[in-house]
């Protein structure tokens, strides 16, 4: 398959309106207090690719990561045939670990040994045209040589899902792979809810999900922390469950949500961080979960609206000092 067809399979299509009802105007991204140690990021596709790299630059204050449809560290500049072998080929883990203990022996990353640490939870679906198992395989290698446990690694790879999120809230087809990128599959006879199954294994067993959420999502104002050299939208969203409103007796955890190419709030609305279902199960949970945004643009040349995974932000994408992810680990501190 050629690269600009699994662009363009990627990017999807159509466009929704940016907020959801009920969501306003873009106000201050709230302190709350949350605890700084209980931090994790999950992503899809090119956000699976972001949650890897942010977890190797700041495994020092990150303790578990999920990872649907991604791919390893650094993985274009390590591996011959870059973005293609990224998504199509049989990358080196191996290899991907070298390069963030590289960085780390730069002070560019924190420690590497911090990642043995890690909670992994990692999906794979076998009827996925833009990112395949091999790709996942070395996600799972790239864990592995950094001495994480292979009992802290949740690997799911025997569902037939295309190129999505899977949610329990949603009925498109398992295989599907379509705007927007979110399907539905089934365990047996019950949906697969993979919101669950990440922060499950990252945090522990969790108390049952809301029935009714005690809070809704609220946009933000990206700009304080993000240039527009970085490509971000102008908007953000999070949730705060009602319990960790700023003044809660307890401290909550924090969980980034990375939404894949073409799944911005700017292409699918509140799809992502509205519906997709981690919102439920944070309720209950004390998790307050940030949604962060990329849109389509020409300068930097990001047309599909992908994280950077490859360097259109610059050769430093990878590291703390990258664009965005500096972006988003400054947004993580306010909520802290």
């Amino acid at each position: 398959m050629r690269l600009s067809r699994l662009m363009a399979i990627w990017s999807g299509a159509g466009a929704l309106a940016c907020f959801a009802p009920g969501v306003g105007q873009a106000a201050r991204l709230p302190a709350v207090g949350a605890d700084p140690a209980k931090t994790s990021v999950s992503g899809l596709s090119s956000g699976a690719f972001m949650a890897v790299q942010y977890d190797v630059a700041y495994s020092r204050a990150t303790m578990g990561v999920g990872i649907v449809a991604g791919g390893p560290y650094n993985c274009a500049y390590v591996n011959f045939g870059g973005i293609t072998a990224c998504m199509q080929g049989a990358p080196l883990g191996s290899s991907s670990y070298g390069a963030a203990q590289a960085f780390a022996w730069l002070g560019e990353v924190d420690p590497v040994d911090n990642l043995k640490s890690q909670k992994v939870y990692m999906f794979s679906g076998t009827d996925d045209p833009v990112v395949r198992q091999s790709v996942m395989d070395a996600v799972f290698d790239f864990y592995r040589a950094a001495g994480t446990p292979e009992a802290n690694i949740q690997y799911v790879k025997t569902f037939a899902a295309g190129h999505a999120f899977i949610s329990a809230n949603f009925s498109a087809a398992c295989s599907t792979t379509a705007t927007p990128f979110i399907n539905a599959c089934t365990s047996g006879e019950a949906p697969y809810d993979q919101p669950y199954a990440i922060l499950n294994q990252i945090y522990g067993p969790l108390q049952p999900k809301a029935t009714a959420l005690s809070s809704q999502p609220m946009a933000f104002s990206q700009k304080e922390f993000a240039s527009g050299l970085s490509g971000m939208a102008a908007t953000g969203y999070v949730y705060t469950p009602a319990a960790c409103k700023k003044g809660a007796a307890l401290k909550c955890a924090v969980h980034v949500v990375f939404h894949g190419c073409g799944q911005s709030a700017d292409k699918v609305g509140d799809d992502v961080y509205g519906k997709l279902g981690y919102n439920a199960w944070a309720d209950t949970n004390r998790i307050v979960v940030l949604y962060p945004q990329v849109n389509a643009s020409a300068a930097p040349f990001n047309p599909q609206g992908c994280w950077d995974w490859w360097g259109y932000t610059g050769f430093r994408f990878q590291t703390k000092s990258g664009l965005q992810l500096s972006a988003i680990n400054a947004m993580i501190r306010r909520l802290t």
